[in-house]
């Protein structure tokens, strides 16, 4: 293969690595965000009518968080590893 023809095609990898790396995190932004707001509002709605439970209901839902948050953790490796490796 030509020397131009090499850089041309290793450029379009780089940039679709790239665009690889963004939506991956994109999407798995999306899925965490969402879950964790519905959690906290379902967990201030819970202690709102029952405050003697906050303690119990605050820490399910920071353990449910916390859970949910591994997804967007796990697209971050992946992203690092398209940009970095690839």
């Amino acid at each position: 293969m030509p020397p131009l023809i090499a850089e041309v095609s290793g450029d379009i990898v780089r940039a679709l690595t790239l665009l690889g790396a963004g939506i991956c995190m994109g999407f798995g932004a999306i899925g965490p965000g969402i879950g964790e707001g519905y959690a906290a509002g379902r967990a201030c709605e819970g202690i709102s009518r029952n405050p003697e439970k906050g303690d119990l209901i605050t820490r399910t839902m920071l353990i449910g968080q916390a859970v949910s948050e591994s997804t967007g953790i796990y697209s971050l490796v992946v992203a690092l590893l398209l940009m970095f490796v690839v």
